[in-house]
């Protein structure tokens, strides 16, 4: 190699040039990583103490650039030359020529440790060595190499040819031309880089595992089945897997040593990890590649789900319920418009109470425009809006609900005001009939208790907006009847919502998974480890979220936001749970989010 090649970290990073490249480890990342190279045109030294993985890597490398051809991403010609810039080794001593070593071996400290002091042997003074870490600390790893200045992390996410982000992690140690040089390099390849600090989980990986560690203790306790989990978090936050699906693919024993990593850096008890990943790490069931872990798969490395002995069981979900054919709905906001053109929708009647017919007549408005937009979408005909309107009954009193099989309250998200409309209720509604209340944190059993028939009474979370979102958390108290979840289920199905249920306690599902993922990375914000964009990007890119937190924080509210976590800080009683000093700031400020103009970002007022 000539010396206009060879990097030199006294240079100017724009003067480095990183064309030979190598992979220590080739496993599903180390491929994927050597994959993206290749195609980007640097020649990839893959090594592998493995014979058999170096010949998988190449055979991966083969099917994977076919594919490329077949889709008219790559020339037949462009694919021989990536194949040819990809050559396999079993021994480190073939890294001696590259400008850039990225080892991806297992995550082991010590064995990761090895490899750095062997490649100390072997390649150039002015090599960069990276580690594809995501929570062993890089500062640890440098200081115990020769040369720290060119130690640094580069965490690309699996399957590194899709995933677009790339963490560029530095020490205190490491020579910024070092790490410009390595950004430089993830742009070349198509990657949208962000830099970040020597901490476990870095940002992607540090607000992602907290979360699937708090789905593993929800399943843990059987608060909720598996299939629940993941369905309220897929269909209610529009996640492209459930966590404990996410665990199973990510490997549980790797979770575990991400966790134990932050766990023993922030004492959060929100990272101490759920005692089952330990328990299935010891016996050996760690997920697809094992072919078990929270599901049961038909092979290892398997993705198809085969059914198990905690499998739900095919039931009938209209056995034992009670006949609905009338709903009403109380609330005039947009949620309860929403769910009147739900019920509507799928023939039910319904009466839209208000605190008068002026409201209640407004909010019929909303259900017509939202139908004509449907109409004018060719999602429905000019006929069924006419039917779906003409199912809508106003009112101005829940007198009018007298003779409804289904009652539905929307209103404010305030105890004393849900408990007063209760009462109201148990008054008109006639016996038998199902009380439900759509609270997202308050305790459903203090609705309950606010009337004469507990056991009459549950919860339904409908997710705004409530026609296009799937999900509905149903919730039971320790006094609901199990008919009127039968019912409530029913019920779901023929609304076409998801159902999934869940015990009577703060956040349910989905805001008791979510919100603590909100607030850590708020925290993030508040340490100066990173800033809302690229939280926000990390997140989008690296987690496949539709929005970032601080995104979606501003969209829901940040009074609404402060409100739902304190519920689950005075109910957890977890000090990791207490709402981020900066989100309390904010709502006292009036920086409310979208609504206000402000919230964690500025936007234009309408």
């Amino acid at each position: 190699m000539g010396p206009q090649s060879t990097p030199d970290l006294s240079t100017p990073a724009s003067s480095l040039s990183l064309s030979t490249v190598a992979i220590i480890g080739l496993g599903t990342m180390g491929t994927g990583i050597a994959e993206v190279l290749t195609r980007a045109g640097r020649e990839v030294i893959g090594i592998d103490t493995d014979d058999a993985a170096a010949r998988h890597a190449v055979s991966a490398l083969e099917a994977a650039t076919a594919r490329a051809v077949q889709r008219e991403r790559l020339t037949e010609r462009e694919r021989q030359d990536a194949l040819a810039r990809f050559r396999t080794f079993t021994d480190l001593q073939a890294a001696a020529d590259a400008d850039l070593v990225i080892e991806v071996v297992p995550e082991d400290y010590e064995l990761k440790r090895q490899v750095f002091a062997e490649l100390d042997a072997v390649v150039r003074p002015d090599t960069i060595l990276a580690t594809g870490t995501n929570a062993l600390s890089v500062t640890r790893l440098a200081a115990d190499s020769q040369r720290p200045e060119r130690v640094l992390g580069v965490h690309f996410f699996n399957p590194a040819p899709a995933m677009k982000l790339v963490e560029v992690v530095s020490s205190v140690l490491t020579a910024p031309t070092a790490v410009a040089a390595v950004t430089e390099l993830a742009r070349d390849l198509g990657k949208d880089p962000i830099a970040v600090g020597d901490r476990p989980g870095f940002v992607a990986d540090g607000l992602l595992f907290g979360y699937l560690n708090q789905a593993a203790a929800m399943y843990e306790s059987r608060y909720a089945t598996r299939e629940d989990i993941d369905a309220a978090m897929k269909l209610g936050c529009g996640l492209p897997m459930g966590p404990l699906a996410l665990l199973d693919l990510i490997g549980v024993d790797t979770a575990r040593t991400v966790l134990e990593a932050m766990y023993t850096e922030s004492q959060d008890r929100l990272h101490a990890p759920a005692p089952i990943l330990g328990q299935l790490a010891e016996a050996g069931l760690t997920g697809r590649k094992a072919g078990r872990g929270f599901y049961t798969y038909d092979a290892p490395g398997s993705a198809t789900i085969v059914p198990d002995a905690e499998s739900p069981a095919a039931a009938d979900e209209l056995a034992g319920g009670r006949t609905v054919s009338g709903v009403g709905v109380a609330g005039s906001g947009t949620m309860a418009s929403g769910i009147a053109e739900v019920f509507a929708k799928a023939g039910y009647k319904v009466v839209l109470a208000a605190r008068s017919l002026e409201k209640a007549e407004k909010a019929k408005a909303r259900i017509a425009k939202s139908l004509g937009r449907s109409v004018d979408k060719g999602r429905m005909s000019a006929e069924a809006r006419d039917a779906a309107l003409a199912a809508v009954t106003p009112a101005g009193s829940l007198d009018a609900f007298a003779d409804v099989d289904l009652a539905v309250e929307a209103v404010a998200e305030d105890l004393a005001v849900k408990q007063e409309l209760f009462k109201t209720l148990d008054k008109v509604c006639k016996p038998g009939a199902v009380l439900a209340t759509t609270t997202s944190s308050l305790p459903v059993v203090a609705c309950a208790r606010a009337t004469s028939r507990p056991q009459d009474v549950i919860g339904m979370h409908f997710f705004n907006p409530a026609p296009a979102m799937k999900l509905v958390e149903v919730v039971r108290t320790v006094l609901t009847a199990d008919d009127v979840h039968a019912t409530v289920r029913a019920v779901c199905a023929k609304v076409r919502k998801h159902p999934v249920d869940c015990g009577d306690r703060a956040g349910f599902i989905v805001n008791a998974l979510l919100f603590p993922y909100l607030n850590n990375a708020i925290k993030m914000v508040e340490e100066h480890y990173a800033t809302l964009d690229d939280i926000d990007a990390a997140m989008k890119l690296g987690g496949g979220y539709p929005m970032g937190p601080f995104e979606l924080l501003d969209v829901v509210g940040l009074d609404v936001s402060l409100a739902i976590e304190k519920v689950l800080h005075a109910e957890f009683r977890d000090p990791g749970l207490a709402p981020a000093p900066l989100l309390e700031h904010l709502v006292a400020a009036g920086c409310l989010g979208r609504k206000t103009g402000r919230g964690f970002r500025e936007y234009a007022r309408r």
